[in-house]
């Protein structure tokens, strides 16, 4: 089964096509990372498929169905983890957490365990603000699961953390993946889209240059090809730069 279909997707801001003409396939069950510098148009493309913006022309199916108009039938079946964490004022952690899921008609029983799931179990009664970054992210991608998904997007979650931080959040996004999901993955960080994904699909400037697995990609490219960033420099003529 295909999670996601994207045909000749286009996103275009005045003078700036931040999605152009853009294909991509994701078969259920797997780990996609879209992989690019930052306004290489991941978020963009991510806020169409998701259908929280409107493409100016192509498809987009997810999970079968039409996302835009708003698809009522689309929206309980996915999860989204967006860039920037938005969390009500002054609430605990355990009531950010009941909070979403309640919309989702859980049980605050539920929504108690994804705390625990997450790492952040002690952290219950914490306020956001009082949570370090990976703790945050920890908490937002809990918020994201917590009615339990098939499909999650996840974008750029582990933005801004420390080497660490990032480290820790990658087994919990493993841990994701091999619980059945099918996982959406951007980044800026080539050596995040090495360890994670199943297959990487290449942006730039609009565009997704190539799609692969990151052990296809380096190979395809042959001898002087040795990570991701090799294969940036040969699709793009330059070096990459986050």
């Amino acid at each position: 089964m295909t999670a996601i279909r994207v045909r000749d997707l286009t996103k275009v801001y005045g003078e700036v096509r931040a999605v152009d003409g853009v294909d991509l396939d994701v078969a259920d069950g797997e780990f996609v990372g879209v992989l690019g510098p930052n306004g290489a148009g991941k978020t963009t493309l991510l806020e169409v498929v998701e259908g929280l913006r409107r493409p100016d022309s192509g498809t987009v199916e997810v999970l079968g169905e039409q996302v835009w108009p708003r698809n009522a039938a689309v929206l309980p079946r996915i999860g989204v983890q967006l860039q920037a964490s938005a969390f009500f004022e002054r609430l605990t952690a355990r009531e950010q957490i009941r909070t979403f899921a309640a919309l989702y008609d859980v049980s605050p029983a539920r929504a108690d365990d994804w705390l625990e799931r997450v790492g952040l179990g002690e952290k219950a009664a914490s306020r956001v603000e009082d949570l370090s970054g990976g703790q945050a992210q920890r908490l937002s991608i809990a918020c994201a699961l917590v009615h339990d998904p098939d499909l999650v997007f996840l974008d750029e979650p582990t933005a801004a953390l420390d080497p660490q931080a990032r480290r820790n959040l990658w087994d919990l996004l493993r841990g994701i993946h091999e619980a059945g999901r099918t996982v959406v993955l951007t980044t800026h960080y080539m050596d995040e889209a090495e360890v994670l994904c199943q297959r990487v699909a290449v942006m730039d400037a609009g565009q997704i240059l190539r799609v692969g697995t990151p052990a296809d990609l380096i190979r395809d490219l042959g001898a002087p090809a040795r990570n991701l960033e090799d294969v940036f420099l040969h699709l793009t003529g330059r070096e990459y730069r986050a």
